[in-house]
């Protein structure tokens, strides 16, 4: 007799993955593909509407006249947002309608993309950029989450190979579409974030018709407070390091405000999850050893896995001369790294059930490669960085989606949102940060390479500089010859501190998951926590 499965298919046959747990036939590959194609399409568009403006950004921050703080907090601020709710939306997926979430993240995304595009100043574009990072964080946490509701462990590492496929050719997709839009002149930058909008609209529609997941019945307790006071904490510990070393010392009393600031709000969220009914992050959670070493693993990797595509973005415009468009070109090895081992590594391990060796392995070589690019210099040979974009994007393909998975077998269904969207928080966290403050190490570091240079080419250049590190973007095609070398050789060596720096970050994550205790993948997804029991009637008349 046919039954129905928790995604609403009615299907009688055995497959490869979804979950019988509520006596319903698991769920076929072609059923889950069909359940994953909006969630998919959704994720494609999230991460096609952050990556596409990443090369134009030298463009849009010169047109609007904004510096290299302005730089770095059109990153940042999108990532801040990110960060400070991806724990909300995991703890909504617990108490609302998943599908729901997914659809208000995206038309929340798509808003802030419609107003980012017609912004007239920096201020107002990094706070459109908030907006956005408020929907890519219910997409980033809401995507893993309606995975593990449908899909057993021991499948779902196939199935996060093709998520971490998508991750990676928007990754790629976006600058490349984002660099020819910024070259065409009858289209211009703004075009980089409206072009989403008829995807998103597709999206839309697919999850409507092929995303059926069981109803929420639960009483609804909502923990504003924690999500305040997370928020909080994020935001002043990302405005000290960005602005430590500039505006202030680093040693100094707003660095002692800001920082005491901020560990005081961590205390006070802390001390209101463990009062609330419903916490955004359940600190319970951190007594499973692999949940408390999988978050610190995030919070490294996320430094490396934003890093890598921000700060490749000026070093090849602005240390290189390359067009937005060459620039986009030019990181497909990265890009590339990524999409292979992310597929592979899913794939292997859904036929072993094993995952601990792909994240010791990628750690060592997202490491390997961020020491490698922290040697490069503005006329280091292509083939070079190549080989070293390409470790580093072999690397995070291998971490990235198996944190979240190694996460996921360790919780009780109850807790799967929950669980799930505190690594990906972590991750988040650790990119908001880790761009924040090396945007500002390597404003200084530029400030003071491009002093350095002009030294050496005598007084009479010492007045020529514009742009150097903490002012406006440089434009290289109207400097002259001397000056434009200063400049791209201070580029070109500032972009290769941030990574010398960022290796460090990435070993922590590599001697990290070396304790991780490895669990086989279950062969059977736990029933949806939402998913109402069936009464001894309804059992009765299923065995009938």
């Amino acid at each position: 007799m046919a039954t129905t499965t928790p995604a609403g298919v009615r299907d009688g046959s055995a497959a490869h993955g979804g979950h019988p747990s509520d006596g319903g036939a698991p769920m076929t590959h072609r059923q889950i593909m069909e359940a994953l194609s909006g969630l998919l399409l959704g994720m494609f568009v999230a991460i096609l509407s952050s990556t596409i403006v990443s090369n134009a950004l030298p463009h849009i921050i010169g047109d609007l006249g904004g510096g290299q703080s302005a730089y770095t907090w059109v990153v940042t601020a999108s990532l801040l947002a990110m960060t400070a709710t991806t724990p909300l939306w995991g703890k909504l997926s617990d108490l609302f309608s998943k599908k729901l979430l997914v659809q208000i993240a995206l038309i929340i995304y798509v808003s802030g993309s419609i107003v980012a595009g017609l912004s007239v100043n920096a201020g107002m574009l990094i706070a459109c950029r908030v907006v956005q990072g408020v929907g890519v964080g219910g997409l980033s946490a809401l995507a893993q989450i309606i995975m593990a509701a449908m899909i057993a462990p021991r499948e779902r590492g196939r199935y996060s190979g093709y998520l971490g496929a998508t991750f990676a050719v928007a990754t790629v997709g976006g600058p490349l579409l984002g660099g020819v839009i910024t070259d065409t002149d009858w289209l211009g930058w703004r075009w980089c974030f409206y072009v989403g909008v008829p995807f998103a609209v597709i999206a839309l529609i697919v999850l409507q018709k092929t995303l059926k997941l069981p109803v929420v019945k639960r009483e609804v307790k909502v923990d504003w407070a924690g999500a305040f006071f997370i928020s909080a904490a994020v935001s002043l510990l990302l405005v000290w390091v960005t602005f430590a070393g500039d505006k202030y010392d680093w040693l100094s009393w707003q660095t002692a405000a800001m920082v005491g600031g901020s560990v005081l709000l961590g205390a006070v969220f802390v001390y209101v999850e463990s009062k609330a009914a419903e916490p955004i992050i359940p600190l319970r959670l951190f007594r499973n050893r692999t949940i408390t070493l999988a978050s610190a693993a995030s919070l490294f990797v996320g430094v490396a896995m934003f890093s890598g595509t921000v700060f490749f973005s000026q070093y090849f415009q602005l240390a290189r001369g390359e067009s937005p468009t060459m620039s986009g070109v030019l990181t497909i090895p990265m890009i590339g790294g990524l999409f292979i081992s992310s597929t592979v590594s899913g794939q292997v391990i859904t036929k072993t059930g094993r995952w601990k060796a792909w994240l010791v392995s990628g750690g060592a070589f997202v490491t390997a490669g961020l020491a490698l690019l922290g040697t490069m210099r503005y006329d280091t040979a292509y083939w070079q960085l190549a080989i070293y974009m390409a470790l580093m994007g072999l690397g995070i393909g291998m971490m990235m989606q198996n944190l979240v998975l190694c996460t996921q077998n360790q919780v009780s269904p109850a807790d799967l949102g929950s669980a799930s969207s505190v690594v990906t928080f972590f991750r988040s966290l650790g990119g908001a940060v880790g761009v924040s403050a090396l945007g500002a190490v390597m404003a200084n570091r530029v400030t003071h390479y491009v002093k350095d240079g002009l030294t050496e080419l005598g007084p009479k250049a010492a007045g020529m500089a514009q742009g150097g590190g903490g002012g406006g973007i440089p434009d290289l095609h109207k400097m002259p010859a001397p000056l434009r070398t200063v400049m791209e050789s201070a580029y070109g060596h500032g972009v290769a501190d941030v990574f010398m720096y960022a290796a460090p970050c990435t070993l922590i994550a590599f001697f990290v998951t070396m304790f991780i205790k490895e669990v086989a993948l279950k062969s059977r997804a736990a029933a949806p926590a939402e998913a109402p029991s069936e009464t001894a009637e309804e059992q009765k008349a299923s065995a009938s």
